[in-house]
């Protein structure tokens, strides 16, 4: 995956006066640094199906992993446009991001080896992964391994000043 330079743009209609867009590299270092993420895929009956799990952001991307038999797995066989999101649950202080995208399976063991490296350094020795068959392999079973890009992201800054950043790829 490349990374891309986006087109950035703070939203006046949600916005405090005060408030300027906040670059994309900063947005990026959030998107490395947080733990946890909601994950948004739609199930082939058109409803939403929501699910936290975590994620490593690598090479201008979100990668996340999932059983094969899982719902989200299945949900992507289907449809692959998903959102994920993080953030904290405060009103009035943090950032959260949201991230619009297409989830591309990642099948490529050189790539799936520097991944799973990245898991244990963000994550520690119980997301220790065997890369095999395309996958990754655990204590759990097989994983399959998604790279989400940006399509679209959108920063909310809360506090004073707020803001709302929009991110087009």
């Amino acid at each position: 995956m490349n990374p891309q330079t986006p087109q950035t743009v703070l939203d006046p209609r949600y916005s405090d006066d005060k408030a300027g867009p906040v670059p994309w590299s900063a947005a990026e270092a959030r998107l490395a640094a947080a733990e946890v993420f909601w994950l948004t895929t739609v199930r082939p009956d058109g409803r939403p199906h929501v699910t936290p799990l975590i994620a490593v952001w690598s090479e201008g991307a979100l990668h996340f992993c999932t059983g094969p038999d899982e719902r989200k797995a299945r949900n992507l066989e289907a449809n692959t446009s998903v959102v994920l999101t993080t953030g904290t649950p405060a009103l009035d202080e943090g950032f959260d991001l949201v991230v619009e995208g297409e989830a591309a399976r990642v099948t490529d063991e050189d790539r799936l080896a520097a991944l799973a490296g990245a898991w244990v350094e963000k994550y520690g020795e119980d997301w220790r992964f065997e890369v095999r068959d395309g996958a990754f392999r655990g204590d759990g079973g097989t994983a399959l391994v998604f790279a989400v890009a940006p399509r679209t992201a959108f920063g909310f800054a809360k506090g004073d000043p707020f803001g709302q950043t929009r991110w087009r790829f």
